[in-house]
This record gives C-alpha cells, structure tokens and sequence, in this order.
C-alpha cells in the first residue's frame, strides 16, 4: 500500500487584541435576507461600541438606502458608501463629508470601451443627488431614477446636474455571466477606472482610479491613528475583496463569492446565521 502524507495547514492567526474599529460591508454581510438587522447582531454592534470599538459601516448603497441601519448607530454614525466613493453622517441626515467623485472625462471613456467590448451594456449614473439611467436600463427597486436619458446625455458637460459629483457608473449586461462581465471590464476600462460588483447579475459599479472601500477606510483609518492590523472586516462579495486583504483580519461570510473565500484566511457564518455577530462576541473577550 501506498500511503501519502497529507500536511497539516496551521489555522489562521486570529487577533491577540481587541480591535479597535470594525468594519463591516452591510448586504449579504451585516443585513439579513430580508434587509434587517436581527437583534443578536444590534446586541454585538451595541456591545463592541461599548467597549470602544468604532463601528463603520462600509457598503456600495448610496447615501439615501442607509435608513436599514439607522437604529444601530452606537457610535459617531460614520459610513462609507458608494463603495469608497462617499464618507456620510449617518447622525445628520446622510451629510456628505467627502466625496471621490468619478471625472465625467473618465466616466464617457468607460462608456464608449465598454459598448466596444460588450454591445448591449446599458448604464446608470449615480450622482450624490440620486440615479440617472437610460432607457434600456433596468428599473430600479429601491427608488425610480430621476432622468432617463442616453447615458452621453447623462454625462453631457453642462447638463441639468453637472453639479451634483458622480459617485458611480453602472452597467449592465442582460447575457454575459456576472464574473466574465467584470474580468472584460477591468481589461477594457482599467486605465480611467476601477470595476467592481456586489450583484448577482451582470451589474458593474465603477468608480473613480483609486476609489475602493479599502482605500477610502484606509483614509479614515490613518487620520484616526488606527493601524490596519487593528482593524477587523467583514463581507461577501468582490467589492469587499480589497477592504478583506487590506485589513489586519479580514472575514469572509460562508455565503461569501468563491473567490472571496479563496482569498480570505479567516471565515465566519453566513449573514442569515449572525455571522458577524458571532465573531464580534468572540472579539470582545480578547485583551485591549
């Protein structure tokens, strides 16, 4: 018989410390199925703020989608949003603190790439006042765009809202497979933008070079005074794949995409089972 030996991998490291901010992304993550907060996880919320522990919440959702989350703000109410593009006061209103706009230059580049490599690609803008789209574009759920027009209109210099910054660029495909959709993206379009996506479909969000949740917590972080090996993240999708890697202990949710668990040596339980909450519990009983 012949035997082979298997090695034995070492678990992860977990933090020695107690965090001192956590991170987390909110669908499929800190949220539910059903889009709420169950009550064991507001209880993990409320008690890491109260050891002192920050709280961000760091999410693609616009501004206005936050109210889910707006009976758990133990803390300053900081969130950022637009996958980077956006730092709001969540205690005032949604108050923009800053903004990383994408340039509209930059924005019509991507257009005009990505009707070259995927005929059929329909877009939204997404600008700090709400959602612009064109015609072809899905309808969206949540709140109805407030123009419908070709998106070269949407973009025109000099238009109705040129002064309301561009968070994000949107596209969709109706048959491209999601991941294929993203990879030819960011091959086409890697020069003026970053691409990423959080939805099931063939759903681009694209924000501004250098805009991701990473780079943005990573600003708030290094103004804080807070190390990345202090930090703990959260999420499941590849919009949180940098903000995983970047941080000092990044979590995968096992309802997590594949490659983020490939990437990611720290797992938890999906969001229907509280899996944030589960590690935050366990975080709390580590030395400060």
């Amino acid at each position: 018989m012949c035997w082979v030996t298997v090695p034995v991998l070492p678990e992860p490291a977990t933090p020695s410390l107690r965090p001192q901010l956590i991170a987390s992304d909110l669908d499929g993550t800190l949220l539910r199925h059903d889009k709420t907060v169950s009550p064991r996880t507001a209880a993990a919320l409320a008690a890491a703020t109260a050891a002192g522990i920050r709280v961000v919440f760091v999410t693609g959702r616009p501004a206005r989608w936050m109210e889910v989350v707006s009976e758990h703000l133990h803390g300053e109410g900081v969130a950022i949003c637009g996958n980077g593009a956006a730092v709001v006061d969540l205690r005032n209103d949604a108050r923009l603190i800053e903004v990383r706009p994408l340039p509209r230059e930059n924005a019509l580049a991507v257009v005009h790439a990505l009707r070259t490599a995927a005929p059929g690609t329909t877009f939204a803008v997404e600008r700090t006042i709400g959602i612009h789209q064109e015609p072809g574009y899905p309808p969206m759920t949540m709140d109805p765009a407030i123009e419908v027009a070709p998106v070269d209109k949407l973009l025109a210099e000099g238009d109705t809202y040129r002064g309301a910054p561009v968070l994000k660029l949107l596209a969709h495909h109706d048959t491209l497979a999601p991941d294929a959709f993203l990879t030819l993206a960011r091959e086409t379009t890697g020069r003026w933008a970053e691409s990423t996506r959080s939805s099931p479909s063939a759903l681009l969000e694209i924000s501004a070079p250098g805009v991701s949740k990473a780079t943005t917590l990573a600003l708030r972080c290094e103004r804080a005074g807070i190390d990345p090996s202090r930090v703990v993240a959260f999420g499941d999708m590849p919009n949180d794949l940098e903000m995983l890697t970047w941080a000092g202990t990044g979590y995968a949710m096992a309802n997590a995409h594949p490659a983020v668990l490939a990437a990611t040596a720290h797992h938890t339980d999906t969001n229907e089972n509280d899996g944030v909450a589960q590690t935050i519990e366990r975080l709390l009983l580590l030395p400060t």
